[in-house]
C-alpha cells in the first residue's frame, strides 16, 4: 500500500509518501517544493514526480493520493471568482445586501461592509421570481413561475455568467422549488456551474444559507477547474489513484463531492495541519494542545481539548466576513510567517506582515528578485539558518542578501545594527503571533500553562520556544517532521461528511409526534450519509455515524452543538439532550439556566469511516545527552536575548528516542530547524517528535 499526501501552502507545497510493505515495515519519505501560484496543480504533481523518484517508486504505485489546497480560500480573499446570477423569492432580491442590519464595529464611520461593497452576487444578477413556501410545514402558497425561471436562465446565459444560484424562502423545509428550478436552469444552461441553496446547507436563516450559497457558486467554477486540472496532469504523470480532498471539517472527501459542494473547502489547507498535530500529541502523550502552523505566508492556530478538535459554533463560521454555514474546525489564520514582509511604515513605525513575498519572488535571501527583508531573513542574518541546510540543500539562500535587505530598509531608516534590527523583526513577529494565541486560548477560558504549543509548518520550530515563553505553555513540540506536518495530518484523517436539516423541536414541551418527526429526519440524514459512504466504496460496516442537534435558549440568537444518543429520539432522549446543552452552555459561557426551555433548531448527522493511518516506525533506543554522532559542526548564533553564541547543530535523523539535546542548540533536517536556546532541553521521543522545556522541568 502506497499512499501519498500532499498539502499546498502560499509558499511551499508539502508532500509526503507512506509505503506499506510485507511483514508490517513501514517507510516514510518526504518532500517540499515551492508552491505554483497561478496553478496549484503544477506545482503538485511536479512535487509528487520527484517523490515517488525519492521513494524509487513509480507514479503507478500510487494507491491513494490525498490533497489538501488553499484554492477555494484563495479565490474568496482575492475575489476573483465567477459572475453568478441569483433567482431568489419575490420581494426577498436583497436579503444579501441588507444582511442582518449589522454592522462588525457599530461605531466606525470607515468601516468595509464587504457584503454590500464587494457582494459575491452583483444586484443586477439577482432576479426574482413567484413562489412562496410557507411555515411551519412547509406548504406551497404560490406555485413556482416556470417561465419566470427560464426567462430568467435565458438572461443569465446572454450575460455569460459562469454559475446561478437558486434560493427561496423556506427551502429548508420544502425544498421542491428549489429543485425544480435548478432543474430548468442546468437545461438551458448546460455549461454552468448551478446549485440550490437547501443542497449546499438546509438550515433555518435566509440571510446565511443564501449567503453560504452564493459562495458555494462563487468559487465552484474556478475550484472545478483546479480539481479537473490537477486530476488530467496526474493522469498525464502516470497517477491513476484516487485523489482525495480534505475538507473544512477535518475528514476527506470525492473530488466529485468537492467540486459539487466546494464550499466545504474553504480550510481545507488549515485543517490537515491541526489534524497532524493532534496524532503527534497523541505519539507524545499529550492531549491538551494549542497548534500554530507557520508557513511561509500565514500562521494558522487551534487548540485540541483532550485529544478532541474545536469545531466552530455556527455563528462564528465565516470566510472574508461572509458567513458560511458549513462545519469548521476553529481555526484562526494570521499574517505571520516566514515570508512576512518587514518595514517601517510612514509614521516612522517598525511593522512586520500581513503583507509577504509570497513563493515568488520570495524573501531576499532567495536570489529570486526580492528586495524585501522578510522573517526569514532576520533568521538567516541571526545565523540561525544555514545556507547548505535550508530546504536540506535544495534552495540556496545567499545571507549577504538578507543582510542588505534588512540594513537597508530597516537598520539604516531606523538608526540600528543589523543585528538589532533582525531581532527586533522576530520580536514583533512573536508577539503578533502569541497575542492571536492568547485570544483563541486565554479569551476562551483555556489556561496556556496547562498546555503543550506544538509549532510546525517550515517556519514553526524557529520561533516555537520563544512564543512557548510569551504564552507560558507547558512545553513546546517540534513534530517529527515540522515542514511537512499538515500533509502528514492528510495521511490521518477519514472520510467525513455532514448532513443538515433544521427542525425545530422545543425538547421540553415536545409531543411524541414532534419527537417522531424528529426521529425521521435523523434517519433520513443518517440514510444520505450512508448513501454518501456507500458512494465512496466504503462497506456498512465500516460506516460511524454522530448525531447532533444544533440547540439554544427559547429565543436566544444562535445555537451551541450538542451530542444526540443514536436510536428514536422519546421524551427521555430530549431530556439527555438538555442536560447536555446547558453542561456545554456553561462551559462556553459560565452559566446555564437549567428551569429555561430549550429548543433543538438544526440536526446534524456525521457520517465518517474508520481508516488507515500513518504508522511509523519507532526510533532505537539512544538515552544520549548531546549525542556526538549527530553532531555536526558549531556557528555563531543569536538568540532572542541578544547573545551570540557559538552553537552546535545536529542532524535530527540522527537522533534516537529518549536522546537529550540541552540548548544552546539548532536541530536541522530536510523540511525545518528546530531552535533550543540556552537554558532549555530537547528530548527526542520514540517516534522522533522533540519536547522543549526548560531545564529541570522537563518530563
Amino acid at each position: 500500500m502506497i499512499r501519498v499526501g500532499v498539502d499546498v501552502g502560499g509558499t511551499f507545497t508539502d508532500l509526503v509518501l507512506e509505503r506499506s510493505e510485507a511483514g508490517g515495515r513501514q517507510q516514510v519519505f518526504t518532500h517540499k517544493v515551492s508552491s505554483t501560484v497561478a496553478d496549484q496543480s503544477i506545482g503538485v504533481v511536479k512535487g509528487v514526480v520527484e517523490l515517488c523518484a525519492i521513494a524509487g517508486i513509480q507514479p503507478a504505485q500510487i494507491d491513494t493520493l490525498f490533497h489538501g489546497t488553499t484554492v477555494a480560500t484563495n479565490i474568496v480573499i482575492e475575489r476573483n471568482g465567477a459572475e453568478v446570477g441569483m433567482i431568489t423569492t419575490k420581494g426577498f432580491r436583497d436579503i444579501l445586501h441588507m444582511a442582518r442590519h449589522k454592522r462588525p464595529h457599530n461605531f466606525s464611520l470607515q468601516f468595509d461592509v464587504p457584503w454590500q461593497s464587494s457582494p459575491l452576487i452583483k444586484r443586477r444578477n439577482r432576479i426574482v421570481v413567484d413562489e412562496r413556501i410557507l411555515p411551519p410545514d412547509g406548504r406551497v402558497e404560490t406555485k413556482l413561475a416556470e417561465d419566470q425561471v427560464e426567462r430568467a436562465a435565458e438572461l443569465f446565459a446572454e450575460r455569460g455568467l459562469e454559475a446561478v444560484v437558486i434560493g427561496f424562502l423556506f427551502s429548508f423545509l420544502n425544498n421542491d422549488h428549489e429543485l425544480r428550478a435548478a432543474e430548468i436552469v442546468r437545461r438551458v444552461m448546460p455549461d454552468a456551474f448551478v446549485c440550490a441553496s437547501s443542497e449546499v446547507v438546509s438550515a433555518i436563516r435566509e440571510y446565511e444559507r443564501f449567503s453560504t450559497a452564493a459562495m458555494n457558486a462563487y468559487i465552484g467554477p474556478r475550484t472545478r477547474r483546479y480539481l479537473d486540472n490537477l486530476q488530467r496532469r496526474l493522469v498525464e504523470a502516470g497517477v491513476t489513484a484516487p485523489v482525495r480532498i480534505m475538507q473544512s471539517n477535518g475528514g476527506i472527501g470525492t473530488v466529485e463531492q468537492a467540486s459539487r459542494n466546494p464550499v466545504g473547502l474553504l480550510l481545507s489547507g488549515p485543517a490537515g495541519g491541526v489534524i497532524g498535530g493532534r496524532w503527534t500529541g497523541e505519539a507524545c502523550d499529550q492531549r491538551d494542545i494549542i497548534t500554530i502552523d507557520i508557513g511561509g505566508t500565514s500562521a494558522d492556530i487551534s487548540v485540541i481539548r483532550e485529544g478532541q478538535l474545536t469545531i466552530k459554533n455556527p455563528r462564528d463560521t465565516e470566510v472574508a466576513h461572509l458567513p458560511v454555514l458549513v462545519p469548521m474546525i476553529d481555526i484562526d489564520a494570521i499574517g505571520a510567517g516566514g515570508g512576512s514582509i518587514a518595514y517601517v511604515d510612514s509614521g516612522g513605525a517598525f511593522r512586520v506582515g500581513p503583507k509577504s513575498a509570497g513563493a515568488e519572488p520570495g524573501p531576499a535571501c532567495y536570489g529570486k528578485g526580492g528586495t524585501l527583508p522578510t522573517v526569514t531573513d532576520a533568521q538567516v542574518v541571526l545565523g540561525r539558518l544555514d545556507p547548505e541546510h535550508f530546504l536540506g540543500g535544495g534552495l540556496a539562500i545567499d545571507p549577504a542578501l538578507s543582510e542588505q535587505a534588512i540594513r537597508s530598509h530597516l537598520a539604516d531608516p531606523l538608526g540600528l545594527s543589523v543585528k538589532d534590527a533582525a531581532l527586533g523583526v522576530l520580536r514583533i513577529i512573536n508577539n503578533t503571533m502569541a497575542l492571536s494565541i492568547a485570544s483563541n486560548s486565554v479569551a476562551r477560558g483555556i489556561d496556556p500553562r496547562n498546555y503543550s504549543l506544538m509549532a510546525f509548518g517550515g517556519a514553526g520550530p524557529l520561533h516555537g520556544v520563544a512564543l512557548g515563553e510569551i504564552i507560558a505553555a507547558k512545553n513546546v513540540i517540534s513534530p517529527l517532521h515540522p515542514g511537512i506536518t499538515a500533509a502528514m495530518g492528510l495521511l490521518v484523517t477519514e472520510p467525513r461528511y455532514e448532513f443538515t436539516q433544521s427542525a425545530l423541536t422545543i425538547l421540553q414541551s415536545g409531543t411524541a409526534a414532534d419527537f417522531a418527526t424528529v426521529t425521521a429526519v435523523f434517519d433520513k440524514l443518517q440514510a444520505d450519509a450512508a448513501a454518501q459512504l456507500a458512494s465512496d466504496g466504503i462497506p456498512a460496516e465500516r460506516q460511524k455515524f454522530e448525531r447532533i442537534a444544533e440547540c439554544r435558549y427559547v429565543g436566544q440568537g444562535f445555537e451551541l452543538r450538542v451530542a444526540v444518543p443514536d436510536g428514536p429520539f422519546t421524551a427521555d432522549t430530549a431530556g439527555q439532550v438538555a442536560r447536555a446543552f446547558f453542561a456545554v452552555h456553561r462551559t462556553e459561557y459560565g452559566h446555564a439556566f437549567e428551569d429555561q426551555a430549550v429548543q433543538m433548531v438544526t440536526l446534524r448527522v456525521i457520517g465518517s469511516s474508520a481508516s488507515d493511518t500513518l504508522r511509523l516506525p519507532p526510533l532505537e533506543k539512544g538515552g544520549r545527552r548531546n549525542p556526538s554522532e549527530a553532531a555536526l559542526y558549531a556557528r555563531p548564533t543569536t538568540f532572542d536575548d541578544g547573545a551570540t553564541i557559538q552553537t552546535p547543530r545536529f542532524d535530527r535523523l540522527k537522533l534516537r528516542a529518549a536522546d537529550t539535546v540541552a540548548g544552546p542548540a539548532v536541530i536541522v533536517q530536510q523540511n525545518s530547524t528546530t531552535i533550543v536556546p540556552p537554558g532549555f532541553i530537547a528530548t527526542v521521543m520514540k517516534l522522533g517528535d522533540l519536547v522543549i522545556a526548560r531545564a529541570g522541568q522537563e518530563g
